[in-house]
Formats: structure tokens, C-alpha cells, sequence
């Protein structure tokens, strides 16, 4: 099994998500941001969180029109697997990879800390290591975690059963306490809080580990 993690200028989570995938038993490589293309036979590609670029302009804009993320869009177009975290998750946006907008949190102020974590939907392969309502503990790190999508669009993910996490209690804002959601085919996960973080018991939690065995148990060849 082969993941790439994406490099931006600002990113630095970059590490920590390959740390993650190769527990999990990836072989990983980083991408630069001004690469073209991906590397040949990659089964999932890793979005990580940071400031890519120091947030100028958007949170997550001027890293969309990196090179590489035309090669993320038609990887996931194509049927490719994808996770985008925090900063991450707002270039899933950007790209229109993902639907809806991370805004400025609702308190105005960077949040820190361990949040409490449910489980929407075990019916994917980031989720399946889990039980639909679970309640776990990741950490959040996020300045413009606060996501906002429409009525229509927050319809369709509820009937489609694309939301995968929503916070137990919200910090930011989000509309219907959404902290991460799923594109059409289930095959990319946007999300808020870090798993990565939440992957290794000297970071204080391991409740992150489930997802990336998860992504293990499906893309590991038959």
C-alpha cells in the first residue's frame, strides 16, 4: 500500500500524517507542492494540516492552484482515495473537491485542544474501524475550522449519509456541528480535527489509530 502526503510552503503536519499511514502499514512519500503529478501506484493521498502559504488570502486558497492539487483533483475525479485535514480539509474546498467553506470560527479566536468526537457514519473506509455514534477524543488546532455549506448541500449530506464526524460539543460554529464530511463516492474524507495527532500513545490518545487501520484493511492488496 502506497500513500503520498502533500508538502505546501507552511505545512507542518506533513510528518505527522506519514508517521500515521506508515504505522498503519503504508510506505509513504511526500510530494512537493510544485510537482505536477503524482507518484505512480499511490492508493491514497494525504492532505496535512498546517498554514500553507500562512493562510494569505483564504485559508487553503492559494495552496488549490498549486500544481500538484490539479493532480490531487483528477486522482480523486478518477476514483482515487484522498484525506485533506485541517488545513487540508480547506484545500478539499477550494479545490471543489469537497463542497461547502471553512470560515472564520464563531469566537473569533485560534482553538487548541482535545475535543470529543462522534461518529456519524461507520459506512467508509476511514470510518469502518468505528460504531456509528461513537464518541472519541481527537485533538482540534484551527483558526477557520467553522464549516458552512447551504441548505441544499447540507440536505444532500445528510441524506447521503456523507457527514462522518460531527464535534459532541461545537467549538467554532459549524453548521450542524459537521467537523468532517465525504465526497459522492466515499472515497475522499475532509475533516477538522487531527487523527494523525491521536495516533500514537505518547501523544496522550490513540483514538485516531481506528481510521488509518481502517484505510489499511481496505487498500491492502487481495
Amino acid at each position: 500500500m502506497r500513500a503520498a502526503v502533500i508538502v505546501f510552503p507552511g505545512s507542518n503536519c506533513d510528518r505527522d500524517l506519514a508517521v500515521a499511514f506508515e504505522q498503519a502499514g503504508f510506505s509513504v512519500e511526500m510530494v512537493w507542492h510544485k510537482d505536477a503529478v503524482l507518484p505512480d501506484g499511490i492508493d491514497i493521498v494525504g492532505v496535512p494540516g498546517g498554514f500553507s502559504y500562512g493562510d494569505y488570502l483564504r485559508c487553503g486558497a492559494i495552496a488549490a492552484q498549486s500544481p500538484i492539487c490539479k493532480a490531487l483533483t483528477a486522482h480523486t475525479e478518477r476514483g482515487g482515495y484522498a484525506v485533506g485535514i485541517c488545513n487540508g480539509f480547506q484545500v478539499l474546498t477550494e479545490t471543489g473537491i469537497l463542497p461547502g467553506a471553512l470560515l472564520r470560527n464563531a469566537g473569533l479566536k485560534y482553538i487548541c485542544k482535545t475535543i470529543g468526537l462522534k461518529v456519524e457514519t461507520s459506512d467508509s473506509a476511514f470510518t469502518e474501524g468505528y460504531n456509528s455514534g461513537d464518541v472519541i477524543d481527537i485533538p482540534i488546532a484551527h483558526h477557520d475550522g467553522n464549516y458552512f455549506a447551504d441548505d441544499t448541500t447540507l440536505a444532500e449530506l445528510r441524506d447521503q449519509d456523507r457527514i462522518a464526524f460531527t464535534y459532541a460539543e461545537n467549538p467554532n460554529g459549524s453548521r450542524d456541528d459537521i467537523a468532517g464530511i465525504l465526497s459522492h463516492n466515499r472515497r475522499v474524507l475532509g475533516m477538522m480535527p487531527h487523527p494523525e495527532r491521536a495516533a500514537d500513545s505518547g501523544h496522550g490518545g490513540t483514538d485516531g489509530t481506528a481510521l488509518f487501520r481502517a484505510l489499511a484493511g481496505v487498500l491492502a492488496p487481495v
